[in-house]
């Protein structure tokens, strides 16, 4: 099962960006049971009509690293095994057509990117450490500067993450987070797409271009993986990106 995002509404048929749910299973290759993890995206992806070599994937080290995707050079790292992935990025941006962006989520949030002026699209996996360090406001400067996009037209979407209903954090967050973080009972919860919006806002984007579903991974758990809940034996959506 897949589900698209309003960004495919506006950009018709040049744009293919969705995201799995727990029931299509594991699409990591280094995280839960990963048995039949290429299995399970060629399944997903065929509906798609992607071809899961073709998969571009990052290392993802809760950086705030960018990284441009060629087809000539990248086209199929980390699909078939995750040491072959970009390296040390956890932010993914091209303006290649029919070139699959892959993150990999169980409470981090992914973003989606869409100028269609430019054409060219970014994929982010924002945990709170890349938060922290502005992954959202580096990947639209880079994509300013690699695509010549003007940051007030680009197109933004979430996936599902840990929403503040559920994601406790430690006081200290306050240092890194004081505008995002909510206190409840002597406990302080982090609002991740809050964050992530205020970063996108002040770095020119326009309020009435970013969406939110509001999915946490926590509250359902049944649909998606949360490794707040489940821990190390946790395995992964896949969120996707790609110009036609």
């Amino acid at each position: 099962m897949r589900v698209n995002h309003p960004l495919v509404d506006s950009a018709k048929e040049n744009l293919i960006c969705a995201f799995s749910m727990r029931v299509s299973g594991n699409m990591s290759l280094c995280y839960g049971d990963t048995g039949n993890s290429l299995t399970h995206r060629k399944d997903f992806l065929d509906t798609l009509s992607i071809d899961y070599r073709d998969l571009v994937c990052a290392e993802q080290i809760h950086s705030s690293s960018v990284a441009y995707v060629s087809e000539e050079e990248d086209k199929g790292k980390g699909a078939l095994f995750y040491n072959t992935a970009i390296p040390a990025t956890d932010s993914l941006t091209t303006d290649r057509k029919n070139l699959p962006l892959a993150v990999f989520t169980a409470d981090c949030l992914s973003i989606f990117l869409y100028d269609a002026k430019a054409p060219c699209v970014g994929l982010i996996h924002a945990g709170w450490r890349s938060t922290k360090d502005a992954v959202a406001k580096k990947t639209v400067e880079f994509m300013k500067n690699k695509f010549n996009t003007d940051i007030s037209r680009i197109y933004v979407s979430f996936g599902p993450a840990i929403r503040s209903c559920c994601y406790a954090v430690e006081k200290s967050f306050a240092d890194f987070f004081p505008q995002d973080l909510q206190e409840r009972d002597n406990q302080y919860y982090l609002d991740l797409a809050a964050a992530n919006i205020r970063q996108l806002l002040e770095s020119g984007a326009r309020e009435e271009n970013i969406f939110d579903l509001g999915i946490c991974t926590s509250c359902r758990n049944q649909e998606f993986f949360s490794f707040r809940r489940e821990g190390e034996s946790c395995g992964r959506i896949m969120s996707i990106a790609m110009l036609k």
